[in-house]
């Protein structure tokens, strides 16, 4: 008989939870608190506002979620019709259901309702289900900002609001959406923002929607999971990302594997190509709906297909422990955007493979990546372009690309399989590189509102409204 699996739970009732989660958390599996749950317990259940610094997989939303759930117990009211006890606002569908996911397991046997609203999904339906109000509700902030124009929900009896992965939903164009919602909750609420990064926007919204804000970080901002190994592939151009990718993949025939496009056009062409010469592929992204990203997710997570091709939409909204490489067809425009993409693999203490491409035009792109993860990527094959950068007196210089991998990295492990063989001038035996390369259609996809967060009416852009920089439109989520 295999022993028993020894839990110690003493860490959560230390940080202040009563008996009745801590029998629950048993129950789901829970063993110890993570960092980040020992760090924001204690403040969220003492009433402080809060920002917490972690990537995803770290545990974050038991981190604000327990606390909250303990308080709202505490306090037995009913919302009224229409109404809602606590709101938590995130930037895609995925990542709304994968918080509510977790917040119905912590309150089961006990009175307290979560809902989700999010786009791609029946407006009416929503609107009957907050009809009889809700304790929890979890929301993408465009579609939320329709079911209040309905009157199918007030925010007038909120007491907690939690913004998660604020970063993104910066990211995505959603600031405007953040200050209306903002306004609608009352002034004596509890505010917790979680972030990964902490760019200077996410200052300017702390400074506006907390109050005396304690701060909590358990990761760098920019800091990779540890057991994430890095590899890059520099090619001439797309049709070698494709051919590598193959040659990869077919090694690896028990990986699961998540590729980044970053368009929503790439990520449906390449599923396309890569289903027609044999392999099992779905994609999620923007022009998807809500039924048809869930069915995916689900194909995915349960192994009936082994390759899931996304957009950033899906970099901070899958949480599935079996993905073992995760592959950067495309550059992200955005550094950060690359940090949560790998952190899709290696979770939970797991090992992951990260494999980028790089084409000559996505130079700058790794060197930005590189820069802000203070590393430089191992070089699996070719050899990078040199860089044009301006120098002193506006005179363009040539800036040294990036080279092999970093002094002192481990070995490299094989991450494409025995037979796979280097291309010339590989660095890591057996490793190939994926390649980056700019589309030839525009960086960065126009986000609508009618997805994800939008108001699924069809509603035309503001006007007045600046434009966003290049490659940082809002992805249909």
């Amino acid at each position: 008989m295999a022993p028993r699996k020894v839990f110690d739970l003493t860490t959560f009732h230390d940080l202040g939870l009563s008996k009745t989660i801590v029998a629950t958390l048993s129950a789901l599996g829970f063993e110890k608190a993570t960092p980040i749950q020992e760090k924001a317990i204690p403040l969220v259940l003492e009433g402080s506002d809060l920002i917490g610094l972690a990537q995803t997989g770290t545990g974050k939303t038991a981190a604000f979620g327990l606390p909250m759930i303990e308080k709202l117990l505490a306090d037995a009211r009913r919302p009224d019709p229409r109404n809602i006890r606590a709101l938590i606002l995130a930037p895609t569908r995925e990542l709304v259901n994968q918080i509510a996911d977790n917040l119905r397991d912590f309150v089961k046997k006990t009175p307290l309702r979560v809902v989700t609203v999010v786009g791609g999904a029946s407006i009416n339906k929503q609107s009957e289900m907050l009809s009889r109000g809700t304790d929890i509700l979890v929301a993408t902030p465009g579609r939320l900002l329709d079911l209040v124009a309905r009157k199918s929900v007030t925010l007038t009896q909120a007491r907690y609001l939690v913004l998660d992965e604020a970063d993104q939903m910066l990211d995505l164009g959603f600031i405007h959406d953040l200050r209306k919602i903002s306004k609608m909750v009352p002034k004596n609420r509890q505010t917790l923002l979680f972030s990964a990064t902490m760019p200077k926007l996410i200052g300017e919204l702390a400074g506006e929607y907390l109050v005396n804000p304690k701060k909590v970080e358990v990761t760098p901002p920019g800091k990779a999971a540890d057991k994430v190994e890095q590899y890059v592939h520099h090619v001439p151009g797309k049709d070698q990302k494709a051919q590598i990718l193959r040659k990869t993949l077919t090694d690896n025939p028990d990986g699961l594997s998540l590729v980044f496009s970053r368009t929503k056009h790439g990520a449906e062409k390449l599923m396309k190509h890569l289903d027609h010469i044999g392999f099992k592929a779905a994609s999620i992204h923007g022009n998807k709906s809500q039924g048809q990203r869930e069915r995916a997710l689900k194909a995915f997570r349960d192994g009936e297909i082994r390759v899931l091709v996304a957009t950033d939409v899906a970099a901070r909204g899958i949480d599935i422990l079996g993905v073992t490489h995760v592959y950067n067809y495309d550059l992200p425009e955005v550094p950060d955007a690359y940090v949560h993409r790998i952190g899709r693999t290696a979770r939970n203490g797991r090992d992951g493979i990260a494999i980028a491409f790089c084409t000559p035009d996505e130079a700058h792109l790794l060197r930005d990546i590189e820069k802000l993860m203070g590393i430089q990527i191992t070089v699996a094959s070719g050899e990078a372009p040199a860089v044009i950068t301006a120098g002193p007196g506006g005179k363009s210089r040539k800036g040294r690309g990036n080279g092999g991998g970093r002094a002192g990295q481990r070995p490299a492990r094989k991450p494409f399989g025995d037979g796979a063989q280097a291309a010339e001038g590989a660095a890591p035996s057996g490793a190939k590189r994926p390649q980056h390369g700019r589309p030839a259609q525009k960086q960065g996809e126009r986000q609508n509102r009618n997805h994800g967060g939008g108001n699924g009416q069809g509603r035309p852009q503001r006007q007045g409204k600046p434009r966003r920089p290049e490659g940082q439109r809002r992805e249909q989520a």
